[in-house]
């Protein structure tokens, strides 16, 4: 175990050791006591809020009710709020991000093969299969809200998201970012297409993409990624839609050697820092994913190639990146606008004024912008 970060704690007179998985990336807690049905909602508050962890040893459900009630207690902390929108949104982070830490210290055993050997526990053996690899043998410990977070993605894997450009369903893999929101795979389905010789996905995903260029007839696609899984995701969801042998999915940073009359990127859209590598796919840190795309996509076309950058404005709303920064990224990187479709999300947030970014996401437009070398 000594290539993984373990925790330690003492009970029934023995001391204990076992793998700490957190897809976070954070340090198991310094504090732990072993909890089981008897402990009250609010001591267990308490302990989780002063940075003691919580190691179930009760019934299963009884856990899952004692976390929504860790969260119900959460929720009505006071919250600071700004009128500036910018300044509300890293408050509403803040929060999040609070409450995260809070629910995060119910701690659940796992078994080597991943069993919960808790009363009523459900068989998660799989879902942490599909997460983490094949069991090691060796006993772990996870919070159940990152399990439930397994569990939930497990199933999401099982069922699909149905796509209805591809008259299909996609199958996200966890930590891979879900196509729930249409609206911007429709924009791709609907744009005139420069070519239909060659494509280049930038960021594939689930493939999504890829599929929708591949089913509008482009002979040949190269998709990439830098994660592992999204990778796996992409190329089983292309084999199992028959697109395997017309979408080529690559491992690289950014774009594939060569060049092509189109190529399609739909990089995270907030620029922030993510809490997890969950997070890379909704945030992305200063906006270097776009950036990046930008800069090296006049040297990746085709003579008279176009470039489509799926982008929603929601960060312009938030005042976290502005309209004016994203045109002078686009000249200074030698391209131009040569054409550009919108639309409007119709997600529940948008219509839900009890949410702190309610504003800005009504106001949210998602554009494809078609891009070409400049003169």
């Amino acid at each position: 175990m000594s290539e993984h970060q373990s925790i330690e704690w003492d009970e029934a007179g023995e001391h204990r050791s076992a793998r700490w998985r957190a897809e976070s990336g954070s340090p198991p807690p310094k504090r732990m006591i072993v909890a089981d049905d008897t402990i009250k909602a609010d001591a267990a508050y308490r302990l989780a809020c002063e940075g003691t962890a919580l190691l179930w040893r009760g019934d299963f459900q009884n856990a899952r009710q004692l976390l929504t009630a860790l969260a119900r207690r959460a929720e009505r902390k006071p919250r600071k709020t700004s009128e500036q929108p910018a300044e509300a949104f890293h408050l509403h982070r803040q929060s999040q991000s609070q409450r995260a830490r809070v629910l995060a210290m119910l701690l659940l055993p796992l078994d080597g093969d991943y069993a919960i050997p808790l009363r009523r526990a459900p068989d998660a053996r799989q879902a942490c299969i599909e997460a983490w690899g094949e069991a090691d043998g060796l006993p772990s410990v996870v919070s159940l809200r990152e399990l439930q977070g397994l569990i939930g993605a497990h199933e999401w894997r099982k069922k699909g998201v149905e796509i209805a450009a591809l008259g299909a369903r996609i199958h996200p893999y966890y930590g891979v970012f879900s196509p729930l929101r249409g609206e911007y795979v429709q924009l791709v389905n609907e744009a005139p297409l420069p070519s239909m010789e060659l494509a280049f996905d930038i960021g594939a995903g689930t493939g999504v993409l890829a599929a929708v260029l591949a089913r509008r007839g482009v002979k040949r696609i190269v998709a990439t990624d830098q994660d592992a899984r999204a990778l796996a995701c992409a190329r089983e969801n292309l084999s199992r839609l028959g697109l395997g042998e017309q979408v080529e999915v690559v491992q690289a940073d950014l774009f594939p050697e060569g060049r092509a009359p189109l190529i399609v990127c739909n990089p995270p859209w907030v620029p922030a820092r993510p809490s997890s590598p969950i997070e890379y796919a909704i945030f992305d840190p200063d906006s270097r994913m776009l950036r990046g795309f930008l800069s090296g996509l006049a040297a990746h076309l085709s003579p008279g190639g176009e470039g489509w950058l799926i982008l929603s404005d929601l960060a312009e709303h938030l005042g976290l990146r502005s309209r004016d920064e994203l045109l002078a990224w686009i000249d200074a990187a030698g391209l131009k606008v040569v054409g550009r479709q919108d639309t409007r999300p119709h997600h529940p947030k948008v219509a839900d004024d009890r949410d702190p970014l309610h504003a800005a996401r009504a106001a949210e437009v998602t554009s494809l912008w078609r891009l070409a070398a400049g003169d």
